[in-house]
């Protein structure tokens, strides 16, 4: 996958290294060339600068010529007299044969030399310097004038860096405010100063498409709530016609046709009935808490159940756990038609996976400051790979019987999810049935109990 910062860090740095070794290449040349240009100056001023009374080669007495600072620099002086003869001579030096007047370069053993002659009244002066002494000059110089450049090129990067950094943080930002979003969040991304131009065109493009998105989710959100709507109110007359017609008798058929049928319409007005609440349920996003009794919602959840529970000669009832008193009504922050929705469809679908003379228990528990609840039966639970499939939209496991639709826990998730819940299923462990815990609700009385603490008395 490509990344915008690695490319541009990449070239920056290796533009900025190379352009570096090209200056840090001429600087050299440069330095090596002015250091040429300066001993060959000096070659030829120690050359017409030299005594007229300078004698000997080696052999006898010898008087070196005071050069002051170029002593240390080597200069091989030669002389010859206007016969041809050697007149003086460096000690300790290579002798050099007479060369023709000017700069030269020669070689002697793996050292160069540079040579410059010079012919005068009656005699001819040569001087010669090892070239390795304008290499080492040259090389000093560079040193000095390339330092600033080794101390610039890592500032200079750490600045590409931070530069680099900088620049891309609008983008960064964009994808962390896209990241935090909920899925139901599709309100347009804001457009202020700190947006740059070059951006502002994604953002305009993201924005349309959230609009975009957005009027998708509303048409079918109103496709589904109109739909169960319309559909609730002509499945109820059909329902109340077929009473009407097997107990006048105007409806002849065996009566186990007529009991297919009717069970055909009462799964079809459980589905539009799920439907109807999972629409309304997509519909509302926000959610608003306000202090309700949960232990009064389980006791309205299992008493609406219980007709159901008696028919399948199922135990049903409601314990609570960790209660401060005996009429501890478990006060929590919640949406109250929501908990209501959600203890409920629990039950109903404890209820119609537990066979006849089982047990389900609405149990609700407290621990710090937070209050919950599990439903429990006894049923034939469901199998660890499906576990994680079952609060999907109108899935059902393989074993699946009854007249659930697949939308009842897809409701419970949608609602945990608007609550921000934990919400957890397992199956009881040396005993049949199922295990739905839910956890996460602010225990109003709580905050009052503190507040209240806090007060001066």
């Amino acid at each position: 996958m490509t990344s915008i910062r690695r490319w541009l860090l990449g070239w920056l740095i290796f533009g900025m290294a190379a352009a570096s070794v090209v200056a840090a290449y001429a600087i050299f040349h440069t330095a090596r060339r002015e250091a040429s240009e300066l001993f060959d100056y000096e070659l030829r001023t120690v050359a017409l600068s030299l005594p007229s009374n300078l004698s000997g080669t080696g052999g006898g007495e010898h008087h070196d010529p005071d050069l002051g600072d170029l002593a240390d620099d080597r200069i091989v002086i030669a002389i010859w007299n206007d016969s041809g003869a050697l007149v003086y001579h460096s000690a300790q030096a290579p002798v050099f044969e007479r060369l023709p007047p000017g700069f030269h370069t020669v070689t002697r053993g793996d050292y160069h030399w540079r040579a410059f002659g010079v012919a005068q009244k009656d005699r001819y002066v040569q001087v010669a310097q090892p070239v390795s002494v304008r290499e080492d000059l040259a090389l000093h110089l560079a040193l000095h004038t390339l330092w600033p450049l080794g101390v610039l090129l890592p500032v200079t990067i750490l600045l590409v860096l931070l530069v680099v950094a900088r620049g891309l943080a609008p983008i960064g930002g964009l994808s962390r405010a896209l990241a935090t979003r909920s899925i139901d969040s599709l309100e347009p991304l804001r457009l202020d100063g700190t947006v740059p131009v070059e951006i502002r065109p994604l953002v305009e493009a993201l924005n349309d498409l959230l609009q975009r998105l957005h009027t998708a989710s509303q048409a079918q959100r109103t496709f589904i709530a109109d739909a169960a709507h319309e559909l609730r109110s002509p499945l109820a007359a059909l329902k109340l016609q077929l009473q009407a017609a097997s107990c006048d008798g105007s409806l002849r058929g065996e009566g186990q046709t007529l009991e297919r049928v009717e069970y055909r319409v009462n799964r079809i007005i459980h589905l539009v009935q799920q439907l109807l609440t999972l629409a309304r349920e997509d519909a509302q996003p926000v959610t608003s808490r306000v202090p309700v009794s949960l232990r009064r919602i389980g006791e309205q959840a299992v008493s609406d159940c219980s007709l159901l529970a008696e028919l399948r000669e199922i135990d049903l009832g409601l314990e609570c756990e960790h209660a401060r008193e005996s009429k501890d009504a478990y006060r929590v922050l919640a949406e109250p038609h929501g908990m209501s929705v959600l203890l409920g469809n629990l039950i109903n679908n404890a209820i119609r996976h537990t066979p006849p003379g089982g047990r389900v228990d609405v149990v609700l528990t407290r621990s710090d400051g937070q209050v919950g609840f599990e439903v429990v039966d006894s049923g034939s639970g469901i199998p660890e790979a499906e576990l994680a499939r079952v609060f999907d939209r109108f899935y059902r496991g393989e074993d699946s019987k009854g007249e659930g639709s697949g939308l009842g826990l897809a409701i419970v998730a949608r609602i945990a999810e608007r609550h921000q819940l934990a919400l957890s299923l397992r199956n009881n462990v040396g005993a049949p049935g199922l295990r739905v815990t839910v956890t996460g609700l602010r225990a109003h009385d709580a905050d009052t109990s503190v507040a209240a603490a806090g007060e001066p008395s």
